[in-house]
């Protein structure tokens, strides 16, 4: 019961990882509140069924929960949501920012909403949840965050340079919120999950590696995230802030951030001719390769 006595709010918790995150933040003792539209991994269509179902599975195991199908898309919206947790249950003490849409699309024929739609729920939705929960948390000296951020972000993937630059951003979020609120004993943090989720069932799988990457993924059952998140979330989790988490399978990732590399001085400065002829040579074998996750992760997750 790592979670006794505390209020948690997970978006997107009508299916996939935010479902088991919830039911497993029930399972520690939290009080939750499920937060999920019903809408299609495209953002389309709206159904309270998803929170209703997450609710029931939770109610049956003896937790408690309230339903919320507030958009966490907009800054009113998302108030309602945080202020649900509030009405239901007196407070509120974490946030996992995990709802999401997918607009895949390659780079050169994005449109501006498949790129504004992804920004809008995934990037602005986190700021709209944690800048509301902030209120609360600053009062009462206490809170914590666990934001859903991707490898599509932190390493790279075809496709998806909105859902990519949406998820890293969420990594740029967390850590300001981590070093603004550090006075008041808020902690932040990231997760980015392995899981076959609806989040990842538009992966293509018509080529032979497609497939066989499809079919690892597969494998890895959502509740496999659920441990790490409810850890990050309890007080056992009191000095870690800032940091980025992957859980795949049964192996625990933290994952680096960006610092320098590589430096090369020059007395006189640099031209650009200067920077052809001795700090491209100097840099270019400390140069980043253009991976994609599944070929930095290349090993079969046990």
């Amino acid at each position: 019961m790592m979670l006794e006595g505390k209020v948690a709010v997970v978006t997107g918790s009508g299916g996939g990882v935010g479902r088991e995150i919830a039911i497993h933040m029930a399972l520690a003792g939290a009080k939750v509140i499920i937060n999920d539209i019903g809408a299609s991994l495209s953002g389309e269509g709206q159904s309270a069924t998803p929170a209703q179902q997450t609710k029931q599975i939770i109610e049956q195991r003896g937790g408690q929960a309230e339903i919320s199908t507030d958009s966490v898309a907009s800054w009113d919206s998302a108030g309602k949501i945080v202020q649900s947790a509030l009405d239901h249950f007196g407070r509120i003490d974490i946030v996992v920012n995990n709802a999401g849409i997918l607009r895949d699309q390659i780079f050169h024929r994005m449109s501006p909403e498949e790129w504004d739609s992804v920004i809008g729920v995934h990037l602005n939705g986190s700021f709209y949840m944690s800048r509301h929960a902030a209120t609360h948390f600053r009062k009462q000296e206490s809170g914590a965050y666990v934001h859903i951020t991707s490898t599509s972000g932190l390493i790279g993937n075809f496709g998806q340079a909105n859902y990519s630059a949406a998820k890293l951003g969420i990594v740029a979020l967390s850590k300001s919120i981590a070093l603004d609120m550090k006075r008041y004993n808020v902690r932040s943090n990231c997760l980015a999950p392995f899981a076959w989720s609806r989040m990842t069932s538009s992966i293509p799988a018509e080529t032979p590696e497609q497939k066989a990457r499809v079919e690892k993924i597969m494998r890895m059952g959502p509740e496999k995230n659920a441990p790490l998140a409810v850890f990050l979330a309890s007080d056992a989790a009191r000095e870690v802030s800032g940091q980025v988490f992957g859980p795949r399978m049964n192996e625990l990732f933290l994952f680096s951030q960006s610092r320098p590399i590589r430096s090369i001085h020059s007395a006189d400065g640099w031209t650009p001719e200067k920077i052809a002829e001795i700090a491209l040579p100097a840099l270019r074998p400390s140069f980043m390769p253009l991976d994609r996750s599944g070929e930095v992760l290349s090993w079969d997750p046990v």
